[in-house]
């Protein structure tokens, strides 16, 4: 097992792109249990062979069109509107934009990008520094994989076989936990007078009410999404098909800022980002197979005997595993292979399922703005031309105080559970 590791670490650390260097560690894993390796080929479509996983391309192809329909400057305007009366107000907006922009794209990368440029030129014209538009921007950012819909939760449901609307479900209340303790350290900073007023914003009735409508038009997205799926009207897979047939409906009808040629742009991103993504899934069904065999799962059941006393000691254990695993470590890989292994030590324990689940989201989130593969952390460097160490260190509170919220989803059971308890 530990070859495997060593060969796995081994090629991420010099640059092998996550998906190969952990399939040819579960490659080698399967040749050293003395399995035929023509196993692995029946094992890469299998990975892949799940109707829940039918669901990602849907999302991320509504997310796509939605990002480039005009979109992002609505959910600006919208947030901006609300915060425009307090100081610091630009910051609230911007962490806001992150929240509403979550709930169409389910992707921090997506966030960051699409908002990053923006609030990091703007926010400078008030007086912010721009390591702090671009701190405020990626922290909020990690958000967009926990509040539905969310990519990270169809994962975990197509791995741990929970129910996906359940996931969906439980991580709105630690998301909005996650954009609260970013809040937060504005309203520290405001207190202190760190941050600037806010430019007021004057607003003619007609621009007010064509605002509102537009927020309610693109709001409706996710409330469709959830709502359908609660009614159980139709599954993830069938409510993805219906978004994207809003998004479009959105962007080329009633927005009409998206053509044809803009359309088939956001076809082909999509396709790359599913194929990326299928791509991952096939090599860690590999990996996870191979640490099978070689009796990964056997030895880390026989850890929950350690923490029989103390259930909570675990989830403090498995989010320090998963914040460490996450600095180097692809947040969906991580969760293909590692969560499959914790769920059943999870229900030998009597942890709820729904907690769990949510610590192990929440920290591996946390590695996209970490080094050295923090993803976020990287678009936030290029999109905002700022260097990593001024990032880094603007970044610090907000990463502190986004630790505490996990430490309270650790503690409180109900902040994950609370919602998918009382909708069943």
């Amino acid at each position: 097992m530990i070859w495997v590791a060593i060969l796995g670490l081994g090629l991420l650390f010099i640059g092998v792109p996550v998906a190969f260097a952990i399939g040819l560690a579960g490659i080698l894993g399967v040749w050293l249990s003395g399995i035929p390796l023509s196993v692995t080929a029946t094992r890469l479509f299998t990975g892949v062979d799940s109707f829940i996983f039918l669901a990602v391309p849907f999302y991320i192809l509504a997310a796509e069109i939605m990002s480039q329909g005009g979109i992002t400057a609505r959910l600006i305007s919208i947030a901006s509107a609300a915060t425009s009366w307090l100081r610091g107000g630009t910051a609230y907006a911007n962490i806001g934009t992150s929240v509403l922009f979550a709930g169409i794209s389910g992707s921090a990368v997506a966030d960051a990008a699409a908002l990053g440029r923006v609030f990091t030129e703007e926010m400078p014209k008030e007086g912010y520094t721009k390591e702090y538009a671009a701190a405020v921007t990626a922290a909020s950012s990690i958000v967009g994989p926990i509040i539905p819909p969310s990519g990270l939760a169809i994962i975990m449901a197509a791995v741990t076989g929970l129910s996906v609307i359940d996931l969906f479900l439980a991580g709105i209340l630690p998301g909005l936990l996650l954009g609260g303790a970013c809040a937060a350290v504005v309203a520290i900073d405001a207190f202190r007078k760190r941050v600037p007023k806010p430019r007021r914003l004057v607003f003619h009735r007609d621009g007010a009410i064509r605002m509102i409508i537009e927020a309610v038009a693109v709001l409706t997205l996710p409330v469709l999404i959830i709502g359908g799926m609660l009614a159980g009207i139709y599954t993830a897979t069938e409510g993805g098909g219906i978004a994207v047939a809003y998004a479009v409906f959105l962007s080329m009808v009633v927005f009409r800022v998206m053509d044809l040629k803009g359309l088939w742009k956001a076809f082909l991103r999509a396709a790359r980002t599913s194929a990326t993504i299928y791509l991952l899934v096939a090599a860690a069904t590999i990996l996870s197979y191979a640490l099978n065999l070689l009796g990964i799962a056997s030895w880390v059941a026989s850890t929950a005997s350690i923490f029989e006393q103390s259930p909570l000691l675990f989830l403090f254990a498995v989010a320090v595993l998963m914040l460490v695993l996450g600095t180097f470590l692809d947040i969906g890989a991580a969760i293909l292979i590692f969560a499959p292994l914790l769920m059943p030590v999870v229900y030998q324990l009597g942890i709820d399922p729904m907690q769990a689940a949510m610590v192990i989201m929440l920290t591996l989130a946390m590695g996209l703005v970490t080094p050295p593969v923090g993803v976020v952390l990287f678009v936030m460097m290029r999109v905002g031309r700022v260097r990593m160490y001024p990032l880094i260190r603007a970044l610090v509170p907000f990463l502190l105080a986004q630790l505490l919220a996990i430490a309270l989803v650790c503690l409180i059971p109900g902040i994950s559970s609370y919602l998918p308890d009382l909708l069943n």
